[in-house]
């Protein structure tokens, strides 16, 4: 077996398709109108309910139990860009976690959380201009000391 991504059930696959063309910045692979395929591996399905035959009120919204991931090199960049969208809704502004890796959760159009967050190596790099060690940098991020003289 093989796994080959997530799909999305969206309300309006043209809104949906904005959103994460425009503004997440995705390449659609496939568009078959209702079903949309990106390059990264998630599809986006119009009418999902009908497909496995429920109805419309059993697709759940904002049910906070499934995020899409993504990592950017700048997020201090990415969030002013958001920012400037009022569409969007934040699930949160940027957090920083004990590893020292900051994100941000907003929605799309249907009310899926989308996780922006650092590159691993993004962080390790700005712990390694701060003045931290090699060894101080995998002890604060987790990641072996082989893995952060990667990102030198």
């Amino acid at each position: 077996m093989k796994y080959k991504g997530a799909l999305l059930t969206v309300k309006d696959v043209d809104i949906s398709k904005v959103f994460y063309v425009s503004v997440l910045e995705q390449k659609i692979a496939f568009d078959m109108g209702e079903h949309v395929t990106f390059e990264d591996g998630f599809s986006l399905q119009q009418n999902y309910s009908k497909l496995i035959g429920l109805s419309e009120n059993d697709i759940l919204q904002k049910a906070h139990s499934f995020q899409l991931y993504f990592e950017v090199s700048d997020l201090d960049v990415w969030n002013l860009r958001l920012k400037n969208i009022s569409s969007i809704e934040f699930l949160h502004d940027i957090k920083e976690y004990a590893w020292g890796q900051r994100s941000i959760r907003l929605y799309d159009p249907d009310m899926h959380i989308i996780e922006i967050a650092e590159s691993m190596e993004s962080v390790i790099k700005r712990f390694l201009n701060t003045g931290l060690s090699v060894e101080e940098t995998s002890e604060r991020t987790m990641f072996p000391v082989d893995f952060v003289k990667q990102c030198l």
